[in-house]
């Protein structure tokens, strides 16, 4: 049954209380638009290979160079303040196609299966700061649990649309926003947003994603935040986090947590019948150099958890290199073990290894769903995978190649009694470099 409950005047809610923290707070000063500038330019080599192991066939090798650059201007003097933001990509072609593409490093080819030897965009974002709120309009990098493009391919995930946020409180923020099309990390052009998982019906699009949190982090230690969101015609979806760090010494502490989301159709239901409600609790505990973290999450729902497409917008423990672990009713554990090098007198050397094992019952999947019916297996009522990941990384410390930064990460991923109807055995391997460079 859907929930009786729309976004609007939710979203009206958190805007007007927004507004008001803004009028309650002391005007603070601006560096000017000319003098708080500053540009940055950030290239990336992405290498990505996913094996296929158990067909040998349609593997994706894509090999790709990135540049990114973003301009930030200060705002002008006064206590309505004007800025503009801009961004500027460009992704070539180093290696990929001709039956190897499907990476998401470059777009997808032509009939041929080649992908461009190049494709670029450029985006702007005009901003206004008054007091302690400050709103966008325009193409946006966003971050939070409802709505992320973050930096996981070669060049990132972009949204077209309108934000505005509050730090009237130390401690707090306050964030709402509506977000139209989206620029997917391997394409040029903008798209209407839509979703990882589901299939949407034939000629329709879903028409925007409206958002609306709040941030806590005004105790030592403690995080917490507390976001809504409307995926118009297809989802309401929830989200709550809590997470403390308590240091019993210099040498020990101890991090819990909590991920929840509870996501609930609406509207027009263009992907069906929706009521999921997904969580994750982690435990970590980290000595000296080292860390563990045990992990369990748990989907409870006959759809799998979705998000927004190519989205970072899962902020969930066993979300990993190559799968989420967010299968239909699916339940998964994970154990890490991380270390920091710099006890060794390697600064800027890290590392961790992590396994993940997940079971779920494809049979419970309604077969007739609109929009995840691919999930239904006949035999899946025991699908289960497990997932294995290493991941090192090595940032420079100092000299002309500071923040220079080489990652390696290596995913085998495996499954077994009729887990193959949702995805194959692949081992997947990524060579990532960036080197920021600040022009000033």
């Amino acid at each position: 049954m859907k929930t009786s409950l729309t976004f609007t005047p939710l979203f009206i809610a958190v805007t007007a209380t927004i507004t008001s923290l803004a009028h309650a707070a002391d005007p603070i000063s601006t560096d000017g638009f000319v003098e708080g500038s500053h540009l940055n330019i950030n290239t990336r080599n992405y290498y990505m290979n996913r094996d296929r192991r158990d067909i040998h066939t349609d593997d994706s090798k894509e090999w790709g160079q990135g540049f990114i650059g973003t301009f930030e201007s200060g705002y002008t003097q006064g206590t309505v303040g004007f800025g503009l933001d801009l961004n500027a990509m460009l992704g070539l072609k180093l290696d990929g196609g001709g039956g190897t593409d499907g990476s998401s490093i470059l777009p997808y080819g032509s009939g041929n299966g080649k992908a461009p030897g190049s494709f670029s965009t450029a985006g702007g974002t005009l901003k206004m700061r008054a007091l302690d709120t400050e709103l966008k309009a325009g193409d946006l990098l966003l971050n939070n649990p409802v709505i992320a493009g973050g930096m996981t391919r070669m060049l990132p995930q972009t949204f077209r649309g309108v934000s505005l946020a509050n730090h009237s409180f130390d401690g707090w923020m306050i964030e709402g926003g509506q977000a139209s099309f989206t620029k997917l990390y391997n394409q040029s052009g903008h798209r209407r947003i839509g979703t990882s998982y589901g299939t949407l019906p034939d000629h329709t699009d879903s028409r925007h994603l409206n958002w609306a949190g709040v941030s806590f982090s005004g105790v030592a230690g403690l995080t917490s935040n507390l976001y809504a969101s409307e995926l118009k015609d297809v989802w309401h979806q929830y989200y709550y986090d809590l997470d403390y760090t308590y240091t019993l010494n210099d040498l020990v502490s101890l991090n819990p947590g909590l991920h929840y989301y509870h996501t609930q159709d609406t509207g027009q239901s263009l992907l069906g019948s929706i009521d999921n409600n997904t969580y994750s609790l982690h435990l970590t505990m980290g000595i000296g150099h080292h860390s563990v973290t045990a992990a369990y999450q748990r989907v409870n729902g006959n759809t799998p958890f979705d998000y927004i497409t190519q989205g970072d917008s899962i902020y969930l423990d066993n979300s990993q290199q190559y799968s989420d672990f967010n299968g239909p009713g699916e339940r998964s554990w994970k154990l890490k073990y991380a270390y920091d090098f710099a006890g060794l007198g390697l600064p800027g050397l890290t590392s961790a290894v992590s396994y993940i094992s997940g079971k779920t019952d494809l049979t419970k999947v309604d077969p007739n769903s609109r929009g995840y019916s691919a999930w239904y297996s006949a035999d899946g009522k025991d699908a289960k995978h497990w997932e294995r990941d290493i991941d090192l990384k090595y940032v420079v410390q100092g000299g002309k190649a500071k923040n220079l930064a080489v990652r390696l990460q290596w995913a085998t991923n495996r499954g077994g009694n009729g887990y193959s109807a949702v995805d194959r055995d692949v081992d997947e391997y990524r060579v990532i470099v960036d080197y920021p460079i600040n022009v000033f």
